[in-house]
C-alpha cells in the first residue's frame, strides 16, 4: 500500500519504483538508499533488491483503490525517470494520474532532460505537479530550464540539500520552491544566508516558498537532532503551497 509520510509538504508516497543511481553531489547521502538497505534487511516486501532499481508493476493501481483525495509524493525511494525506467513503464504511472483526478502528484527529479525529453510529446495531466532538485549551481541550477520547457499547472523546484549559494535564480515560471537542509549522520552543512536568498527572491517573485527543514545542522552552525533544529527561518515557519496567498505562518 501507499504510505503515509512524514515528508512536511505531501500527504502520502507511491512507489512504483524503487532504488536508484547517484548523479550529483545532491545524491552523496541519500536517504532513500539508507532506508532502502534498512528495509531489505528487515525484510520488507518490495525491497528485497536493495537499493538496486526495481520496478513495482504491483503497486501502480495504489491510488486508484484510495477513495480520499491525497497529495502524493510519487517515488520518494527512486527517480521515475530514472534512465532504466522504461517511457512505456512511465505511461503506466501517468495513466493512473489521469485516472485518479481527486488526487495530486507531486513528481520530482534529477534527471531533468530526460523529463524534458518524455514530455515532449505527451501532456502534462492538471493533477500532477512537476518538480527538480536543485542543489547547487553546477548541477542544479540548470535543471530549471529543462522544467520550464514542461507545460504543467505546477512546475517547483525542491533546493534540498542546499549546498551553496545558488546566487541569482530566474523564477519566472515556477509555481512553487522548497527548501531544506541535509539530515544524518554525516549531513552538510546549510547556511542561513543561502536560505534567505532564495527566500528573499521567491517572496519579490511571489512564489510560493515552503521552508521544510534546517536538518542535521541549525541556523547557529551546531550540528544536533534534527527534530531540535526545527522548521523556523527568521523567526518565521513557512508553509506557503502554490494556492496559498504568500502569508507565512508567524
Amino acid at each position: 500500500m501507499a504510505t503515509k509520510s512524514k515528508i512536511e509538504w505531501t500527504e502520502q508516497t507511491w512507489n512504483p519504483v524503487t532504488g536508484c543511481t547517484k548523479i550529483s553531489p545532491g545524491c552523496k547521502y541519500c536517504y532513500a538508499e539508507e532506508m532502502s538497505n534498512r528495509l531489505k534487511a528487515m525484510g520488507t516486501p518490495g525491497y528485497e533488491n536493495g537499493f538496486r532499481l526495481s520496478l513495482m508493476p504491483e503497486r501502480l493501481n495504489q491510488p486508484i483503490n484510495r477513495k480520499k483525495p491525497t497529495m502524493y509524493f510519487v517515488n520518494s525511494m527512486s527517480d521515475l525517470f530514472h534512465e532504466k525506467v522504461p517511457f512505456s513503464y512511465i505511461d503506466k504511472v501517468f495513466d493512473v494520474i489521469r485516472q485518479t483526478p481527486i488526487h495530486t502528484y507531486q513528481i520530482l527529479t534529477k534527471r531533468s532532460k530526460r523529463l524534458a525529453k518524455y514530455f515532449r510529446s505527451r501532456e502534462v495531466p492538471p493533477n500532477a505537479w512537476i518538480g527538480v532538485s536543485v542543489e547547487d549551481k553546477k548541477y542544479g541550477k540548470p535543471r530549471i530550464d529543462d522544467l520550464k520547457t514542461i507545460n504543467a499547472e505546477v512546475r517547483f523546484l525542491s533546493i534540498e540539500p542546499l549546498l551553496e549559494d545558488l546566487g541569482k535564480l530566474e523564477l519566472t515560471g515556477i509555481h512553487w520552491v522548497i527548501v531544506g537542509g541535509e539530515s544524518g549522520s554525516k549531513a552538510r552543512v546549510m547556511k542561513q544566508t543561502w536560505a534567505d536568498n532564495v527566500r528573499s527572491q521567491c517572496t519579490s517573485s511571489n512564489v510560493p516558498f515552503f521552508f521544510k527543514q534546517w536538518g542535521t545542522w541549525g541556523s547557529d552552525g551546531v550540528k544536533r537532532a534534527k527534530r531540535e533544529n526545527g522548521r523556523v527561518l527568521n523567526g518565521k515557519t513557512w508553509d506557503q503551497m502554490p494556492s496559498d496567498n504568500l502569508i507565512a505562518v508567524a
